[in-house]
């Protein structure tokens, strides 16, 4: 099943990288307070998040007792590495292609030994994996 693009704007990403740089689920308040620094009024960052709710780009994680009143809480669908994939993968034609370039060019500029002998295990592991599957898909259509 191929997930629906999902655009953000640059506002809204810089609000999910708060939400992925918070240990815990915020609440709206604690990320106006966040943004503090920034020139955004609390309607457009309340805004925001309703559109992140709404691109399913976050979710309410819970309530969280402020003063007198239960806020919701919000946090991420996704982690920053699995958007970072979705973004790459995001155009099916030309995905395999963009991914094959970008692990290339990583594996090119890296000078880490330790780190690309870690890849190649990941790699060779996730070959026997596709392997495996591909062996079980075929014995049960037989």
């Amino acid at each position: 099943m191929r997930q629906k693009t999902k655009k953000l704007t640059d506002s809204e990403k810089q609000v999910l990288d708060l939400l992925w740089d918070s240990e815990e689920p915020l609440t709206s308040t604690e990320i106006v307070k966040l943004c503090a620094g920034r020139t955004w009024k609390p309607s457009y960052i309340h805004i925001m998040i309703n559109s992140l709710l709404k691109k399913e780009m976050i979710k309410v994680a819970g309530f969280k007792k402020t003063t007198k009143n239960y806020a919701r809480t919000f946090e991420p669908t996704m982690t920053r590495d699995q958007w970072s994939l979705f973004q790459v993968k995001q155009d099916q034609k030309s995905a395999s292609s963009a991914l094959s370039h970008l692990f290339t060019a990583l594996v090119e500029e890296e000078t880490d030994a330790d780190l690309l002998d870690e890849l190649s295990v990941i790699l060779d592991n996730r070959r026997r994996e596709l392997r495996m599957q591909k062996e079980s898909e075929s014995d049960s259509s037989l």
